[in-house]
């Protein structure tokens, strides 16, 4: 307790630069500032009925919980889900997959005040987090109302482990306050135990269950109508801020020949404008998926500017190179590509995708770049060599479809869990 009283403290003293960097953010991203009393609690209040909060904190997660908020709609007709996010990109995915049949909102800042007023106005029944979402004061007070709340999906690098490690008290309280926790690896779960969780089983990633549309190769056929039908197609996906001019940079000093096309698409759409410009050359306007017009011939950049297309970019690739990787963001989502059949390469920082990064090089699927100057020299080697990279394309995705069935076992662990609480009546 006095761990959590420090560390209210703390957060206290933080609130203004919190504030003022959700300000700076929002001069790049107005929809930070949208809906801003839920910030501080203000959760819209649900209709009459048990609910079932689920929260999942940006896209990657948000397109992870799919599966198991249809499992929850099934199990719990007559409940409502409550999404929680903390992006508006992770909100707008939410929008894009869910529509109406969610509420969502902001999950609070953790400030003992703003948790309070969020669980009274929300009243949720159970609540279930996705991935590494551990707040001490939400979780202390969700136990003291006896809420059950589950992690799933959990993960815990050696990175994230030390850091947890150096505020151990506060961690042992904030996981002990866990119903349960359903981790990804093995690791995971010893990490975890080792710092107060308990009831912790191993049920695998719910990112290998990842729905791939059936129509993914003729969405892919569309975008290279547009790319190049004759062109070598390289999409460098998920980049983050700082990582396109590496690439670019490593790109020139290679000067591929002109049949390769270099499609970047960033993380963050508020970032498309400052990128477009990375991206011109001579000061000629870059080409942009948005436009849906063809490419230029002479380009050898185009900008993927649109929502919600990530698998048919990566459908679209001969090759692909996973951002978020060359600086220390801890990865994106490489399981999408290899999902497609796609080879992939990424960078030396992979905490988020740990175990999935290793076992994808084991199984021969994807490459590991220690800089920018490597990852372009692998993916116009692969390029160069269509035999090659139509093995490892071929290995990605039996390497996707051999790690699927983690829903189905997040679902047999987490359902008589849910019944032996006092969660909202089924049928």
């Amino acid at each position: 307790m006095m761990a959590r009283l420090a560390y209210g403290a703390l957060l206290w003293l933080a609130l203004p630069f919190v504030v003022a960097r959700l300000a700076w953010r929002a001069r790049r991203e107005p929809r930070y500032l949208e809906h801003l009393g839920e910030r501080f609690g203000g959760a819209p209040r649900p209709v009459d009925g048990p609910v079932i909060w689920v929260h999942a904190v940006s896209v990657g997660e948000t397109r992870a919980a799919e599966p198991l908020v249809a499992v929850l709609l099934h199990d719990h007709p007559r409940a409502t889900i409550l999404l929680t996010h903390m992006t508006p990109t992770g909100r707008a995915t939410g929008v894009e997959i869910f529509g109406d049949r969610v509420m969502r909102s902001w999950l609070p800042w953790d400030l003992g005040f703003a948790v309070r007023r969020f669980l009274d106005r929300a009243r949720p029944a159970f609540g279930v987090l996705l991935e590494t979402e551990v707040w001490p004061n939400l979780l202390g007070e969700c136990h003291a109302r006896d809420i059950p709340v589950f992690l799933v999906n959990a993960r815990l690098s050696k990175r994230s482990a030390a850091g947890y490690a150096r505020v151990a008290p506060l961690a042992r309280e904030a996981l002990g306050h866990l119903a349960g926790v359903a981790a990804q690896t093995l690791e995971d779960a010893r990490r975890l135990e080792a710092l107060g969780a308990k009831d912790v089983a191993v049920t695998g990633n719910i990112k290998f269950d990842l729905a791939v549309p059936e129509d993914i190769e003729a969405r892919g056929r569309d975008l290279r109508s547009i790319f190049g039908p004759g062109r070598r197609i390289w999409v460098v996906g998920s980049t983050r801020d700082g990582e396109e001019s590496l690439l670019v940079e490593a790109i020139e000093e290679a000067d591929p020949a002109p049949d390769v096309l270099v499609v970047v698409v960033p993380r963050h759409p508020q970032r498309f404008e400052e990128v477009a410009s990375l991206l011109s050359r001579g000061g000629a306007p870059v080409a942009r998926r948005s436009l849906a017009r063809p490419v230029p011939a002479a380009a050898r950049y185009a900008l993927g500017d649109s929502m919600g297309e990530m698998l048919a970019y990566y459908a679209v690739a001969d090759v692909v190179f996973v951002g978020g990787s060359l600086k220390p963001y801890g990865g994106q989502n490489l399981i999408e590509p290899c999902a497609v059949g796609r080879p992939v390469i990424f960078g030396p920082h992979t905490f988020n995708f740990e175990s999935a990064a290793e076992a994808a090089l084991d199984e021969g699927a994807g490459l590991r770049a220690r800089d920018a100057r490597e990852a372009v020299a692998m993916a116009l080697a692969l390029l160069g060599d269509r035999r090659r990279c139509a093995d490892m394309g071929l290995r990605a995705q039996r390497f996707a479809q051999a790690n699927r069935g983690a829903m189905a076992r997040l679902s047999a662990w987490l359902v008589p869990r849910l019944a032996a609480s006092r969660g909202p009546a089924r049928g």
